[in-house]
């Protein structure tokens, strides 16, 4: 199964344009979008097209699509906006043989992780920093923000496929950070 990763758009409109159009040509089956979806934050700069409403109506068009957790900055009046649920604070994927823990990252997270399995994925956003690797017994992924990006990097977001955990720029299409998750 391949899955495409998205976190912390922050109500950007040209970032969902481009997360949108990688999706349709990724072949996943689902979009992961792992928080702050349409608000910036208080500490964030806005976005390159702001545009909060906009992004929900692009969203919606492929709701059924869409596996969503709740960020940080996302409320229950985003909810209204939106035809998937995002209030969810973590969601889990059964893959074969291993668990993928979806969450924003603030709540749960790399230090603060719930209890997983050895060989399981943890899923998050909130940091806007790309991570693919093995801690100890678990793999990390963070695809980074494809909005706003922080330290030094690039836009990005995510791919599962083949068992392999990309972060690739949202732009250009490198792969930044890659980390094979079999068991």
């Amino acid at each position: 199964m391949k899955l495409m990763f998205a976190s912390d758009i922050h109500g950007s409109l040209p970032a969902t344009e481009r997360v949108l159009e990688l999706f349709s040509a990724s072949g996943a089956r689902w979009l992961i979008v792992l928080g702050d979806i349409l608000n910036h934050g208080p500490r964030n700069a806005l976005p390159e097209g702001y545009d909060p409403a906009q992004v929900a109506g692009r969203l919606n068009d492929v709701a059924e699509r869409i596996i969503a957790v709740r960020g940080n900055c996302d409320s229950e009046v985003d909810q209204m906006l939106l035809r998937f649920p995002i209030v969810a604070p973590c969601q889990q994927i059964l893959l074969e043989n291993q668990r993928l823990f979806l969450t924003h990252g603030h709540l749960f997270g790399p230090d603060n992780p719930p209890p997983l399995c050895d060989g399981d994925v943890l899923v998050y956003g909130h940091t806007h920093l790309p991570v693919a690797e093995k801690r100890g017994a678990v793999f990390h992924f963070n695809p980074g923000s494809v909005s706003i990006p922080k330290g030094g990097f690039a836009a990005s977001y995510g791919i599962l496929a083949d068992n392999i955990l990309s972060v690739i720029t949202l732009n250009d299409r490198r792969t930044i950070a890659q980390v094979a998750i079999n068991p």
